[in-house]
């Protein structure tokens, strides 16, 4: 949709020649809710003529049957497209719409102003140029307000423009508008922002929107429509450096070999230095190829594919930089977390990190602290919980190249995936590396894993037992190493209580400390494997990932899960230490299978149903695994 141009019916080649070379902005409307931002773009829409007879139509039609304005036109119908949202009168989605003037194209994402939907906000800040902040003129400035001015803030958002709506109920109040701007900047003051304007208007009624309302002759600034197509965003991201993330390697015969993908900053030019990320190999461009044929520059948000002058080693997840500007790599952080899953973030369990086209396993080995959005104190927790923001040690498996977020949006920046769902559970900004990272370097030892095991004439192993209190790991895992001493091998048992007692006896039972218990085991029984030793591990481990988290670490040749399979009412009548009854009482807090979850191996090596075979049954059980797989058969790895 446009504004009606003359062009398109004299010369139709110059109109789409002036539409292919328009500036284009993205922008972000939020807030708290029914501050009326979809309001505003309905209305951004219907007085700029950009509404299609047909959508008109449907939109009157609705706003009989959910609209909120009585018999007039609810403009916030034309944003709210989901059954959901209409019958609510919410915005729970990212809704985008795209439009263009005589001077700009816009993409804007009208976000929701609920706090359980403050992810779907950040999905949509994540991209824009420039935020819409809306604020009802009745209340001034809410918590929600804060939330999401630090969120676009965080994000890199340094254009702001606050609409404080709804000014026809307060009669058009400078006073009011003034304490609110006074306010609102005052909180503010910190948060980075390269400018920030004040405009008055009623979105329902169309005042300071597209043009200038005689309501408000006070007001000297410019309207919502004038600012947007006046505000300049382009200069500063075409002066980044050049960046590349490579999203495929183009081989369509024996003769091309191209690189493919969208230019994230900068841009490039035939013959321009590059150098590639992970390799630090250098070249130089010797073509940009395009669907459209070749060209000799190109720029931020192009896809193209790129031919160099040398045959070098690139793969997908590489980053080609311009030569001149090289991107750092490690693969320790310091970032701002933004979580946005209800279940809590724990440190030390593995997630899956993405940067860019590049995934690597990464964890929070510190939480600092929390951010107060009301006055951005620091709080000191453990966890984050469903839209709390904080500042965290993050620790991946591989070097990443990077740059800080504050320099480069499009490569300073992560999100964060749940190994077991694939859900992204939150997203992040990079603000440095620790250069701790790059100077700490693995000691190569002339005595290994390979020279110890010969040495004990056994293959090491990892036997990891899980189950609810009272299952019979302990029992089960004492007979199985008495047996394994009679055989001549080279033992030891982690047990849960006894490592509480000393390397864990710092932390409590709580979801984060039991990961970081949980982690602090995995570490110590991969030294032990890598001893030469049949390492037995006896916890309840009750959650997936983190099991899977010791898995990965020892891979599996080495780890074997051993899951004793005891209902939990017989784990509970067995109750030797009285802990059950103690939990059914409340004395203890966060019990396995009371009210803390197990979550049940998928695909154990060995299960054990202690309902039908005793104790001395189930260690020849394990035994006869050991044997079968050839742990005992003197070293054979």
């Amino acid at each position: 949709m446009s504004y009606r141009d003359d062009l398109i019916e004299t010369d139709i080649s110059a109109y789409l020649n002036a539409q292919e070379n328009k500036s284009f902005l993205r922008f972000i409307t939020c807030g708290s809710v029914d501050d009326g931002k979809s309001t505003l773009i309905g209305r951004l829409l219907y007085d700029s003529k950009l509404i299609y007879e047909d959508q008109l139509v449907s939109i009157k039609k609705e706003s009989k049957k959910s609209g909120t304005q009585g018999d007039a036109v609810d403009l916030a119908l034309l944003v709210d497209g989901l059954a959901a949202e209409r019958e609510q009168g919410i915005t729970i989605d990212v809704a985008y719409q795209f439009f263009s003037t005589n001077k700009r194209k816009f993409i804007v994402a009208d976000t929701p102003g609920h706090v359980q939907y403050t992810r779907n906000m950040a999905t949509g800040a994540s991209t824009s140029d420039v935020a819409v902040l809306l604020i009802d003129a009745r209340y001034g400035v809410q918590e929600q307000s804060r939330r999401h001015a630090y969120i676009v803030s965080l994000l890199g958002v340094k254009q702001v423009v606050v609409a404080i709506n709804k000014m026809d109920l307060i009669d058009f109040d400078q006073s009011i508008f003034n304490t609110i701007e006074v306010n609102f900047r005052k909180f503010a003051k910190n948060l980075g922002f390269s400018d920030i304007t004040f405009i008055p208007i009623s979105a329902l009624e169309g005042d300071n929107v597209i043009t200038l309302s005689d309501r408000s002759r006070w007001y000297k600034g410019p309207s919502l429509l004038h600012f947007l197509e006046h505000v300049d965003v382009e200069k500063n991201t075409l002066e980044l450096p050049f960046r590349f993330p490579v999203q495929w390697v183009n081989r369509p015969n024996l003769d091309f070999r191209g690189f493919s993908g969208t230019i994230a900053s900068g841009v490039i030019n035939l013959g321009d230095s590059i150098i590639v990320s992970s390799s630090g190999k250098r070249s130089n461009v010797k073509e940009i190829v395009t669907h459209a044929g070749n060209l000799k520059t190109a720029r931020e948000g192009m896809a193209i594919t790129l031919t160099l002058k040398d045959q070098i080693d690139i793969s997908r997840g590489d980053i080609i930089s311009s030569g001149n500007s090289p991107m750092a790599q490690a693969d320790q952080f310091q970032a701002h977390i933004l979580w946005m899953n209800e279940k809590e973030l724990f440190p030390g369990r593995q997630y899956l990190l993405k940067t860019a086209n590049n995934t690597v396993l990464a964890s929070v080995s510190n939480l600092k602290y929390k951010i107060d959005i009301n006055d951005f104190s620091e709080v000191a927790v453990k966890t984050l919980a469903l839209n709390e923001i904080g500042v965290a040690t993050l620790v991946l498996s591989a070097p990443i190249a990077f740059d800080a977020y504050s320099d480069n949006r499009k490569t300073g920046s992560l999100i964060i995936i749940d190994r077991q769902t694939n859900e992204t559970v939150g997203v992040g900004m990079l603000d440095f590396a620790l250069r701790r990272a790059s100077n700490v370097v693995w000691q190569e030892l002339e005595v290994n894993k390979l020279i110890r095991a010969k040495q004990k004439n056994q293959n090491p192993a990892l036997l990891w037992f899980t189950g609810l209190s009272g299952s019979g790991k302990s029992t089960i895992a004492n007979l199985l190493e008495k047996r394994l001493l009679d055989l001549n091998r080279h033992t030891y048992i982690l047990d849960g209580d006894n490592l509480r007692h000393g390397l864990n006896r710092d932390l409590g039972f709580t979801k984060v400390d039991r990961v970081e218990n949980i982690r602090r085991v995995s570490e110590v029984a991969s030294l032990m494997v890598d001893a030469g030793l049949i390492t037995i591990a006896s916890f309840i481990s009750p959650y997936k990932a983190e099991r899977q988290m010791a898995r990965n670490l020892l891979g599996d040749k080495f780890f074997i899960e051993i899951f004793i399979n005891t209902p939990l009412d017989v784990a509970e009548s067995r109750d030797v230490k009285g802990l059950y009854a103690k939990a059914r009482a409340g004395e203890i807090k966060n019990f396995t299978g009371i009210d803390s979850e197990y979550e049940n191996p998928e695909n154990p090596e060995i299960e054990i149903d202690t309902t039908k075979v005793s104790a001395n049954q189930a260690s020849e059980i394990i035994l006869s695994y050991l044997k079968d797989n050839g742990y005992l058969s003197g070293y054979n790895l």
